[in-house]
């Protein structure tokens, strides 16, 4: 189930407007969803002023059947219940890839691949490092598959990974 609505003239008071940017979990019709509601025209509002332009979107699904699983025998497969990818609302979810072989962004390619994108369509990527002393080698490995723009990405060293990997990577990817 999706909502949108868009209000006219509504006036809040200035020190409600901040509590407009803000993600919080709503209840639907029995299910969790997440609603996000940001707006431009509200920071224009005075006493005496009232809006013509709608200042305000509310998106709220639930539908489970919005989300694919997306899974090629050209990869490894999941190592526990979780899929290597999820396609939902024109975004690919890669999730985490061990580098047990150097293979590993080949790997994420593949699943990249099946899921209908590519490196150049990946918007964010998180790398989880067992030595942060691999960070160099990393970048250099790493900026041989992500074309400029290169993708947000957040790096950090962690006690340990699943089967003793050197490396996991993740990504989310813009269809």
């Amino acid at each position: 189930m999706a909502w949108c609505a868009a209000a006219r003239g509504l006036h809040f008071p200035a020190n409600n407007v901040i509590s407009l940017h803000t993600r919080s979990p709503v209840v639907v019709g029995g299910g969790l969803g997440f609603a996000s509601i940001a707006g431009s025209s509200i920071l224009r509002w005075s006493p005496t002023s009232v809006q013509s332009k709608p200042f305000a979107s509310l998106n709220i699904s639930t539908d489970a059947s919005l989300k694919e699983a997306v899974k090629t025998e050209k990869a490894p497969a999941a190592l526990g219940p979780y899929s290597q990818a999820i396609k939902a609302n024109n975004f690919l979810f890669v999730s985490g890839v061990l580098g047990l072989i150097p293979e590993v962004m080949k790997n994420m390619g593949e699943i990249l691949k099946a899921g209908g994108a590519d490196y150049s369509s990946v918007v964010k990527t998180t790398i989880m490092l067992a030595d942060l002393n691999d960070f160099k080698k990393v970048n250099e490995i790493y900026a041989k598959y992500f074309p400029s723009p290169a993708p947000a990405r957040s790096t950090y060293q962690v006690a340990a990974l699943p089967l003793n990997a050197r490396i996991e990577i993740e990504c989310i990817a813009a269809l």
